[in-house]
C-alpha cells in the first residue's frame, strides 16, 4: 500500500511541471493565480517538513516534488506577469 501511495503522490505532485513549462514557453502568466500557488507552495512546506520529521518516504518523495513544481510555477509566474 505504502508503494502505491508514493507512486500517485509522485504522480500528482508532477503535475505543476506541464503549468510551468506552459508559462515558460509562451512567456505568460496571467491567467495563474498568485495567491493560490503561494497557498500550495507553503501548504507543501508544511507537509514535506512534517514528512521529514516522520521519516515518512511517501510523505517526503510527494511533497518533495510537489513543492519543487509549485515553486516553480509561482517564480515563473512572478518572473512574467
Amino acid at each position: 500500500m505504502i508503494i502505491l501511495v508514493t507512486i500517485f503522490g509522485v504522480l500528482m505532485s508532477i503535475g505543476h511541471f506541464p503549468q510551468a513549462y506552459k508559462i515558460y514557453k509562451n512567456r505568460d502568466s496571467k491567467s495563474i493565480s498568485l495567491l493560490t500557488y503561494s497557498i500550495l507552495v507553503s501548504g507543501s512546506i508544511v507537509w514535506l517538513a512534517y514528512g521529514i520529521f516522520l521519516n515518512d518516504l511517501p510523505l517526503i518523495s510527494t511533497y518533495f516534488i510537489g513543492t519543487l513544481g509549485a515553486t516553480l510555477v509561482l517564480t515563473l509566474s512572478l518572473k512574467y506577469r
